[in-house]
C-alpha cells in the first residue's frame, strides 16, 4: 500500500482483510496468479487487483476462487458473507461530495484500528476539535467555497469523533507540538474552548496527550505529522499515514513502519510526560 492515493476508489478495511485472505489461501493451495485468473476468466492483473482491495471484490468471482482453492462449501458461505459486507460503502458515504478519494482510506482506517499514535506539529488532531476550531480551519483551507460545503465539511469531521465514545474504541495516543497550542485559531474564545475539548478528552480512559515543548529542542518527528493505524486484524499490518497538499502516502512496508514506530517512542520519552499534560494546558489557556 506504500503509494500516494490521489484518485481512485478507496477499500473498506474489511475489504482489505479479505483481499489478504484470499491471497493466503491461493498460496496455501499453490495455485498460481494465471490459473486463478483461469478459473475466473479475468487476467492475472485482476487477480492481483482483487488481494490488493484495489477492486470490488465481486461475488461470482470470490465464490469460484474460493472454490479453486478448495475451502470447504461451509466456509465458502462465510467468507461470502463477509465479502457483502465489504462491498458496503461505509458510514463515510453520504459525505462523498466533500471527502477526497485519497481521504477515504484514511477514514477507513481510523473507523477499525485498535491503535492510533500521531505526532501534530500544527492543528490539534481532528479526533479532537472542537465545532469552531475545525470551522476555522475549514475556512482557511477552502476559501473560495460555498458555506454549506464547508458545513459539510465541519460535520465530516465531527461524525468522526464519534469513533472515541464506542464500547470499542481505539487507543489514542498523540504527541502535539507546543505550536498546537499556542498558533491561535478561530481567536481566543475558540482556542480557549479547544484547549477545554482537550482537558475533556484526558479524561477518556483510552486517550493519551503529550506535549513536546520548546525547551525540548530538536526531536526526530521535526519533518512533519503522521499518523500510525493497528488493527485488531492478522492479515493487515501497522500503516502509517502522512498528509500533503495534493495527496496523501499509506505506508505498510515493515522496515518502513517501524522506523516510524522508533520515532514515536523517541518522541514520546522526549516530550513532557502524560501526567504534566494537565498543567500544561491550564498554564497555556492562562494565557490566552
Amino acid at each position: 500500500m506504500s503509494e500516494n492515493r490521489s484518485s481512485g476508489s478507496a477499500p473498506t478495511v474489511l475489504r482489505m482483510v479479505l483481499g489478504k485472505r484470499l491471497k493466503q489461501l491461493r498460496e496455501q493451495a499453490g495455485v498460481s496468479f494465471e490459473e486463478a485468473a483461469r478459473a475466473i476468466e479475468v487476467t492475472a492483473l485482476t487477480v492481483r487487483r482483487i488481494e490488493k482491495a484495489e477492486v470490488g471484490l465481486r461475488i461470482p468471482y470470490v465464490k469460484e476462487l474460493l472454490r479453486t482453492y478448495g475451502v470447504p462449501t461451509a466456509e465458502i458461505d462465510d467468507f461470502l458473507d463477509l465479502a457483502r459486507k465489504a462491498n458496503q460503502p461505509g458510514w463515510w458515504y453520504q459525505y462523498r461530495d466533500v471527502l477526497p478519494e485519497w481521504f477515504k482510506a484514511y477514514v477507513s482506517l481510523e473507523s477499525e484500528a485498535s491503535v492510533i499514535r500521531l505526532y501534530e506539529p500544527h492543528y490539534v488532531p481532528g479526533l479532537l476539535q472542537t465545532h469552531e476550531y475545525a470551522a476555522a480551519l475549514m475556512r482557511v483551507g477552502f476559501p473560495d467555497e460555498p458555506k454549506e460545503e464547508t458545513a459539510r465539511r465541519v460535520d465530516l469531521r465531527l461524525k468522526r469523533q464519534d469513533l472515541l465514545a464506542k464500547p470499542d474504541a481505539p487507543a489514542l495516543w498523540a504527541v502535539l507540538d507546543e505550536t498546537v497550542l499556542r498558533r491561535s485559531v478561530g481567536g481566543t474564545e475558540v482556542m480557549r474552548a479547544q484547549i477545554d475539548r482537550l482537558h475533556e478528552a484526558l479524561d477518556m480512559p483510552k486517550v493519551r496527550i503529550q506535549v513536546m515543548r520548546f525547551t525540548a529542542g530538536a526531536h526526530p518527528g521535526a519533518f512533519g505529522p503522521f499518523h500510525h493505524f493497528r488493527f485488531g486484524f492478522s492479515e493487515l499490518p501497522d500503516i502509517v499515514y502522512m498528509e500533503s497538499l495534493a495527496g496523501a502516502v499509506y505506508v505498510d512496508r515493515p522496515e518502513q513502519v517501524v522506523a516510524y514506530l522508533e520515532v514515536l517512542d523517541r518522541m514520546s520519552v522526549q516530550a513532557e510526560p502524560v501526567d504534566r499534560t494537565r498543567a500544561i494546558l491550564g498554564e497555556l489557556r492562562k494565557e490566552l
